[in-house]
């Protein structure tokens, strides 16, 4: 896990994020607890637990991105669930711990692709040995006449070293060919792997979660790994080759067992739309289920063991953020105990005018450069003046305020609508300069204008 200070976290977050400075505290703070957690003593170490956080807020205004970029940030484990898809144990579903598998998964894909950039440029080699041994044909050993042998002669020794000087020519030249990329589209066939394995669905009896087993893991100690041979080009087969030999020079049990402990400690799970499971009042219907989902997350989220396919994985320590929008059922709906797990509540606010202007021109994301970007792939420069982006920030947020409040998401539809001609005509227009105006924005988005009465506020 790397080590940020608050204040270099949320610099980081405003990259992408703008606004709710509340929130990016709150996840800078605990994110920097775990690295002051790594350094104490082990004794105290198992005592301190992850300060879980449940963000407050309307759709759209940067829940799970904060989430999304924190983890990507420290290079954590990280997975996103929804709290709907759960139900209670004994319905059909999927069950509360597949959030635990699914971030092991997670854990294990990122310790295996670490892993694999370190075996790179080793596996680079191993696999240019073999393509150029497919390239040549593979030399058969040849066995020596016992007569030569017996009485010594040079003729053949003579031959042999000469044969196997030429070979030695030969395969650097390829070996040169290769690195120039001069027979990248010469068609060689090579042996591989044969990954194509049955998968096994079956129900677990701990709930309803469908898990696939793949027969090939059960049975790989006993059967035979099977081969196919494959024709592909030379660039081709150099990428396969790689790969497999990178996925043999790594210890998947030193992987499994880094990312188990990189998930306890360092892992962080989002779960999304809460609210949707919290019941205002006791009322019959499906409320029961949502109370039921709630009393099997609260263990999880307490501590507890949950079996995976790579062994055993504790969540005492797996960081726990939840974001709902709470505005028909509030955060004291849910049951007593689950609240009380997530001692960190921030409440982020609704998005306004000058919020929607500052997301289309400051992050490194912003959507203003990604259409900028998309368009210059068919050579046409796109520039906006200031008064464009006010104006669209302002039908966005008037449609926001007419309509449900979708927050920032609402910009996507806005300006999906305001390139939609011309990204329909831009093979076209290549090498034209097209400047974005109020007034283009104005004719682009009047049917929106019409439906929502807001051109009254904009002309």
């Amino acid at each position: 896990m790397k080590n940020y200070t608050p204040k270099e976290i949320v610099e980081e977050l405003d990259k992408y994020i703008v606004g709710q400075k509340e929130a990016k505290k709150s996840v800078a703070v605990a994110l920097r607890n775990r690295y002051r957690r790594n350094l104490l003593p082990d004794d105290f170490k198992e005592e301190v637990t992850p300060k879980n956080i449940i963000m407050v807020g309307p759709t759209g205004v940067g829940k799970t991105e904060i989430a999304r970029r924190i983890a990507k940030l420290v290079e954590a484990p990280f997975v996103k669930v929804e709290a709907t898809k759960f139900t209670e144990v004994g319905y059909v579903g999927r069950d509360v711990d597949s959030m635990v598998r699914d971030l092991v998964e997670a854990a294990v894909r990122m310790v295996k692709e670490e892993k694999l950039k370190k075996v790179t440029e080793k596996a680079k080699k191993i696999a240019e040995d073999r393509l150029i041994d497919y390239i040549i044909g593979k030399r058969k050993k040849q066995t020596k006449n016992p007569f030569e042998v017996l009485f010594n002669y040079p003729s053949a020794e003579k031959s042999e070293e000469t044969e196997e000087e030429s070979m030695q020519y030969k395969r650097e030249e390829i070996r040169q060919k290769l690195r120039n990329g001069e027979l990248d589209n010469y068609v060689v066939e090579i042996e591989v792997t044969d990954t194509s394995t049955p998968m096994l669905e079956m129900y677990t009896n701990l709930g309803s979660e469908e898990m696939n087993i793949n027969l090939q893991d059960i049975f790989a100690d006993i059967l035979p790994k099977k081969k196919k041979l494959k024709k592909v080009p030379v660039y081709e087969a150099k990428r396969i080759l790689e790969s497999e030999e990178a996925q043999n020079l790594i210890d998947m049990d030193e992987v499994i067992e880094e990312a188990i402990k990189r998930a306890e400690n360092d892992g962080i799970i989002f779960i999304d739309e809460i609210d949707k499971i919290a019941s205002s009042g006791y009322t019959a219907g499906p409320d029961v289920s949502r109370e039921g989902v709630q009393r099997d997350i609260l263990p999880i989220i307490e501590g507890c063991t949950v079996m995976t396919k790579y062994g055993p994985v504790k969540t005492d320590h797996i960081l726990f953020i939840a974001a709902g929008a709470f505005n028909v059922a509030k955060v004291s709906d849910l049951i007593p105990e689950l609240q009380g797990r997530f001692p960190v509540r921030v409440n982020l606010k609704p998005l306004t005018k000058e919020d929607f202007i500052r997301i289309l021109k400051e992050p490194k994301n912003a959507l203003t450069k990604q259409y900028q970007e998309l368009l210059r792939t068919e050579g046409i420069e796109v520039k906006y003046t200031d008064e464009a982006i006010e104006a669209i920030a302002e039908v966005a947020y008037l449609i926001n305020q007419q309509s449900e409040d979708i927050g920032a998401r609402r910009l996507h539809t806005v300006m999906e609508k305001l390139f939609e001609e011309l990204s329909f005509n831009a093979p076209e227009l290549g090498g034209q300069q097209i400047v974005i105006t109020e007034e283009y924005v104005k004719e682009q988005l009047k049917d929106s204008l019409n439906k929502y009465e807001v051109s009254k506020y904009i002309l």
